[in-house]
């Protein structure tokens, strides 16, 4: 049997991989993911799922689902990606994840199996299929899962859930998905299917009728979270703890709400929860106010959520989030222009096939920059991400790689400073 290790280096270097090589790795049909299922027995079938797309919050939502569902009493799976530090983290059950032994064990049999089919899967086709047997040998009683990307040609859409969720729509990975908000909602209306509700988080007049349509199609109830929830005044706790006024149809249902995950676009999150645990209940789930609160309140404790304006040091207080898109990188400017600062630092870092112009259109003027790079193929060079950042007005250094960037910030920054480390979600990775 191949050591953890190896198997590793296999997946990593073997199969195609979007993390590392961007579009080139991206397929767009479902044939291998079909063809997997077969080889393993349909494990998808074994458990009842949530299905979470989107542009941006899919991740945060994903595993405020999974922890409500966790303390609720279900055995509950969480697939998500990319991960931060391990492999592992993809793969979740009640928070725990998937121990090495078990990918090893599952590679090997697909090596073993694929002998005969000679089956070229992608590393995402190949983790997904991991997933579900997993879910399966654990017996889960529901897996959330997320989606990679987009949504209709994605891994994840051979998923039949008890509800879909798409969280918002806005611009991100537009060689893949469409030029136009209504092709890219398209995109990740594909997850809709007959007879399964759908929960669209954020409604918009240039997509919420790409959603119906499709809806309708599908004769199913499709339904707007901020049109029946919304977020009102959020503050930080004394216990580091974010709290909401959560308000249904105008009235106060959620009192100091509180949460573990930091980020005023939180706001936008919880009511998408929200709205899809109606939605379970409504089929039967039981998911108490309560069990709500202590699931959304223990979201980081039970599913090991990382990178969502994190704080990893104080005096200078330094925050890492892994928005990395126009929208989510509108959403981190909001952020630190609303917290108290002397100075303010940032360490950025991107990927070639992102719109680096209109991200750095969107950050602020008044702050010193280091521009680096993560270890992949993917990643813009500080130099041309440098040059690209002073015709808007953006001035700094460059550096080789993350960590000299961040410990640079550091040591240049005063104790009532704010250190702002992202850009990418493998920026963030490395310094986690």
């Amino acid at each position: 049997m191949r050591s953890y290790l190896k198997v590793l280096d296999f997946l990593y270097s073997q199969l195609p991989m979007f993390q590392r090589t961007g579009p080139a790795a991206y397929k767009d049909n479902l044939d291998n993911t079909v063809c997997l299922d077969v080889m393993f027995g349909y494990p998808h079938r074994a458990f009842k799922t949530i299905h979470v797309a989107g542009t941006n919050g899919k991740g945060s939502v994903s595993h405020m689902l999974a922890s409500v569902l966790q303390e609720a009493g279900y055995k509950t799976g969480l697939y998500t990606s990319p991960h931060m530090k391990d492999f592992r983290e993809r793969i979740r059950v009640n928070g725990e994840m998937i121990p090495e032994k078990a990918v090893v064990q599952f590679t090997e049999s697909f090596r073993k199996k694929n002998e005969f089919e000679r089956l070229e899967p992608s590393f995402f086709e190949l983790t997904v299929s991991m997933a579900f047997d997993y879910f399966r040998t654990m017996q889960v009683d529901v897996a959330v899962v997320e989606v990679g990307l987009g949504g209709r040609l994605d891994s994840t859409n051979i998923i039949t859930p008890e509800v879909s969720v798409i969280t918002n729509i806005s611009f991100d990975h537009m060689a893949l998905l469409g030029d136009t908000l209504p092709k890219i909602a398209a995109e990740k209306a594909g997850i809709i299917k007959k007879d399964v509700p759908v929960v669209i988080g954020e409604s918009s007049p240039e997509t919420s009728f790409v959603f119906e349509q499709f809806a309708k199609r599908a004769k199913t109830r499709l339904t707007f979270a901020d049109e029946d929830y919304q977020a009102g005044y959020s503050m930080q706790t004394l216990d580091g703890k974010q709290s909401l006024n959560i308000r249904k149809n105008g009235e106060l249902i959620y009192p100091d709400l509180k949460l573990d995950l930091l980020g005023i676009y939180q706001r936008y999150n919880v009511p998408t929860v929200l709205k899809t645990i109606d939605v379970l209940n409504e089929k039967g789930w039981n998911l108490s106010d309560e069990i709500v609160r202590r699931g959304i309140v223990n979201t980081i404790r039970n599913t090991g959520l990382m990178g969502r304006w994190q704080i990893i040091g104080h005096n200078p207080l330094v925050v890492c989030d892994t928005g990395h898109n126009p929208a989510g990188i509108r959403m981190v400017v909001e952020q630190i222009n609303q917290m108290a600062w002397k100075e303010l630092h940032l360490v950025i870092g991107m990927v070639n096939d992102k719109d680096q112009d209109e991200v750095l259109s969107l950050l602020p003027v008044n702050a010193r920059y280091y521009f680096t790079k993560a270890d992949i193929p993917r990643a813009a060079e500080p130099e041309d991400l440098k040059a690209k950042a002073e015709r808007f007005g953006l001035k700094g250094e460059c550096y080789p790689i993350v960590r000299q960037a961040l410990s640079a910030a550091r040591s240049n920054a005063g104790e009532n400073d704010l250190v702002f480390v992202g850009g990418s979600t493998f920026v963030v990775a490395e310094i986690l």
